[in-house]
């Protein structure tokens, strides 16, 4: 009951005039972002992020949520008609979406991912709601020596996860660490990596990391692969769905929620692995609730769209759980939301609910607005976010850099910004070059600062003794993983036999014609 009275005054205080403004105005900002070719929700929330500056903290992070579920409804938008996943999490939505909008039910796919991605954000934010306090309480009585190794873990389950290899995603992992030591150090004041330049005494300040990994990094990536030809996007009627349509998908819509709401609340959760699992599962199920049976997927199955978007949506409320309650980003878009949130000076954590109780129930209550806000203004809007598919690529990415560059230089007014920009949207070409994926290194940049001080903690506790670091039941369970983690995947690779066949279900034919 008191978790109902707490996100009763949240949603008092959201409903404001003023703050459901700013919902509205970050739902379509973020709809807007989203909705491009190749810009998914991580980007999208980190080319907007100084939009927020000069705002109150409860309106920023109100207009914030609005841009996070807007970014994530857009990026299935580009799916469906375009075949261009905006992120991994997406490709399992393009699978099927794609080949519905070929076949003249581009409708049907964009109303199930729009109504999917409703019941699966509103489910899943009541379940950061009811999830998160308890593990915010548990969370203080942690020590300084049980949270490092926490993060620990977090980075080693991020970075050996992501990625086709675990080499690239811990390259990753220490590039974001090595640019998260540039700076003075906070206990001796002694400049480490700044190479004789003064601007970067106070380090890199994350909104121009962010940005140029995401959005500038993805400008020159799209540039250097260019294709001459002109998108061909999918004319697209009022979003609506028959009763087949809604027969055939509510089922998914929470099977797809149980699946992706456990998967983002687990630090190292992330996205693409309950969507998958998601697609197999109404594969699966497919021939036993309907009469159209598998057959109809690779064709072009509603479900095959249904489950796996709210998967991705669920898992995307999840994220906020670690985060919120522990500190930890888990997936590149929440990373960039705890950069949000700390540039108000705010350090999520375990004290955080009961340090600004008000801010986090009036933010967990403007997701539910948000979330509503988005079905109601995207179904009827669906036509015109599908005419910006049109815009010509160069002129797209132009003014992405142009926004970029913009929001860069108003971080901190300096010229100095704007170079620091162009220096990581070339690494963030590197990175996509050469297949490290980004969000090791994004989470280094982040949590690299917030290790040292905790692993400074424990050192003080033991008078700079290593056994400070184990010292904690907690601890040692969590190394004990860290280990398991590591080593059972190298053995199990020598040890176990080679399967004859593929264990995927999903053709290859299929992920060869999903676009990237």
């Amino acid at each position: 009951m008191e978790t109902l009275s707490l996100l009763g005054g949240g949603l008092a205080d959201a409903l404001t005039p003023m703050n459901l403004m700013w919902a509205v105005i970050g739902v379509l900002l973020g709809t807007f972002v989203g909705v491009l070719p190749g810009v998914g929700p991580a980007m999208a929330v980190a080319l907007l992020l100084p939009v927020t500056y000069g705002l109150d903290v409860t309106s920023a992070l109100i207009m914030f949520a609005g841009i996070y579920y807007g970014g994530m409804y857009g990026g299935s938008t580009t799916s469906i008609l375009l075949n261009t996943p905006g992120e991994s999490a997406s490709v399992m939505t393009a699978l099927e979406g794609n080949r519905m909008a070929k076949a003249g039910r581009a409708a049907q796919a964009l109303a199930t991912a729009a109504i999917g991605s409703f019941v699966a954000g509103t489910i899943g934010t009541l379940g950061v709601v009811f999830f998160a306090p308890p593990l915010a309480e548990f969370a203080v009585q942690i020590g300084a020596p049980s949270y490092f190794a926490i993060m620990l873990l977090a980075m080693v389950l991020v970075s050996a996860v992501l990625g086709a290899s675990k080499l690239r995603g811990f390259v990753g992992l220490f590039i974001g660490l090595a640019i998260g030591l540039v700076g003075l150090d906070a206990s001796t004041a002694q400049p480490r990596a700044m190479l004789g330049v003064n601007q970067l005494a106070e380090g890199i300040d994350i909104v121009v990391v962010a940005v140029g990994l995401f959005a500038v990094g993805e400008a020159l990536w799209t540039a250097a692969h260019l294709r001459r030809r002109p998108l061909q996007v999918i004319p697209v009627g009022r979003p609506w769905m028959g009763r087949d349509d809604w027969r055939r998908s509510w089922r998914p819509w929470l099977r797809g929620t149980a699946l992706g709401f456990p998967f983002g609340a687990v630090p190292a959760g992330g996205a693409e692995t309950p969507t998958f699992l998601s697609y197999i599962t109404e594969r699966k199920l497919a021939g036993r609730h309907h009469a159209e049976g598998r057959e109809s997927f690779g064709e072009g199955a509603i479900e095959g769209v249904a489950g796996p978007e709210a998967a991705n949506n669920a898992s995307a409320a999840g994220t906020l759980v670690p985060l919120l309650a522990l500190g930890l980003p888990v997936t590149a878009t929440s990373a960039v939301m705890l950069a949000a949130i700390q540039g108000y000076g705010i350090t999520p954590g375990p004290t955080l609910m009961t340090d600004q109780p008000d801010l986090i129930w009036a933010l967990l209550a403007s997701l539910l607005i948000g979330n509503a806000l988005l079905l109601v203004l995207n179904l009827p809007l669906a036509p015109v976010w599908a005419k910006l598919l049109r815009i010509p690529r160069p002129q797209l990415y132009a003014g992405i850099l142009f926004f970029a560059s913009l929001g860069a230089y108003a971080v901190r007014q300096q010229p100095f910004d704007v170079a620091l920009l162009l220096v990581f949207g070339a690494l963030g070409f590197a990175v996509r070059r050469f297949g490290i994926p980004v969000l090791p290194l994004i989470l280094g940049v982040i949590l690299g600062p917030l290790m040292e001080v905790r692993l400074r903690e424990a050192l003080d506790l033991s008078s700079g003794d290593l056994v400070g670091l184990v010292n904690e039941p907690i601890a040692i369970i969590v190394y004990a993983i860290i280990v398991l983690v590591v080593v059972v995947p190298l053995v199990w690779s020598r040890v176990a036999p080679r399967p004859a066949t593929p264990l995927t279900e999903v053709p290859e034919r299929d992920r060869q014609e999903v676009g990237s």
